[in-house]
């Protein structure tokens, strides 16, 4: 076996020409006759080479620095693929084809199961292959759907450690706290409230003047609510912006490099993560996850778990059905009385 090729990166940003693009996958690269983990493995990324001591590390374009060592080719690299456990698990790759109409219960349950030992985990972190955090993906259905409560219960009872979100699901679930209202949308009976459409715009209006959302919670202008769980219990919160926010929020970042490195530094020691009714969320998500973290996808819409999973995200167990119905079974199955 030959060693890997290695080259120079020409410039700050820029790659060598047939740079090695990883996948997900445990990898290893040959260096000078050594085998070599390569660490913090996620799709799509770059493999940078140090010595003394030696180390290979998965990179993003926009890290590499003038002369970093690059690996190129496809020589000297090995993929290890992911062995399926003997015993049943619903997490040992998906099993069949996305459908509306396969039953979820069961898959549901070992969720829950999951996060109960993930739980368990976090006080005595005797398991370290299973993770102390279970990451939140979540979408703005969630609020709209009538899953709010059932959400911020689990975040309460310590289930959820870490939230990916957009600009939207804090701004309604806010609103939903300020006006009662989500889009507009009363909660509690459906109606549409004149003027309903102004109160996200008020909302946000509102936490950007108390400067941030951990502020507008603590004042007591948010008194419930996702984004109030989270503040209570020290979830870690990374809000990535997108073209077509209003506002946004103060807590959004807008410079879509920093978010992605926000991301990857809440990673390390999640155990399962859950992607609810957001699309392109789930997806940067997917990028960015090892192959051996077990995922969730659950769409209303099957075409999003399934995209997850052409993108290469092939661990990810993908659910169709609407956000609420997930959450508040999920809840339920965890003890919520709601």
């Amino acid at each position: 076996m030959l060693d890997c090729e290695i080259k120079p990166a020409p410039n700050n940003g820029v790659l060598p020409d047939l740079f090695y693009s990883t996948s997900h996958l445990p990898t290893q690269v040959r260096v000078k006759g050594e085998w070599v983990d390569v660490e913090n493995i996620e799709m799509d990324l770059a493999i940078r080479i140090e010595y003394n001591p030696l180390r290979a590390m998965a990179i993003p374009m926009a890290s590499a620095k003038a002369w970093d060592n690059i690996v190129v080719g496809h020589e000297g690299i090995k993929i290890s693929p992911l062995t399926k456990p003997k015993e049943h698990d619903v997490f040992s790759f998906m099993g069949s084809e996305i459908s509306s109409e396969r039953p979820n219960k069961h898959i549901i349950h070992e969720i829950a199961e999951k996060m109960k030992l993930i739980r368990n985990n976090r006080h005595d972190c005797s398991d370290k292959d299973l993770g102390t955090k279970v990451l939140l993906v979540g979408g703005p259905a969630i609020v709209h759907s009538g899953g709010r409560e059932a959400l911020s219960w689990m975040i309460d009872e310590g289930y959820i450690h870490v939230l990916f979100s957009g600009n939207a699901l804090p701004t309604h679930d806010m609103e939903v706290s300020l006006y009662g209202t989500s889009l507009g949308f009363r909660l509690d009976d459906g109606v549409i409230v004149p003027h309903g459409h102004q109160h996200h715009l008020y909302a946000i209006n509102k936490v950007r003047g108390a400067g941030s959302i951990k502020n507008a919670v603590e004042s007591g202008l948010i008194k419930d609510g996702i984004m109030a769980s989270c503040i209570r219990h020290n979830v870690d919160i990374v809000l990535g912006g997108s073209i077509r926010d209003d506002g946004p929020l103060p807590d959004v970042e807008t410079d879509m490099i920093k978010a992605q490195w926000a991301m990857r530094e809440a990673l390390p020691g999640v155990g399962l993560v859950l992607m609810v009714a957001t699309t392109l969320h789930s997806i940067a998500t997917g990028n960015c996850l090892p192959a051996k973290i077990p995922s969730v996808c659950v769409d209303i819409n099957s075409a999003v778990p399934t995209k997850l999973a052409d993108r290469g995200s092939f661990q990810a167990v993908g659910l169709v059905m609407d956000a609420s119905s997930f959450v508040k079974e999920l809840a339920r199955e965890l003890s919520w009385e709601g």
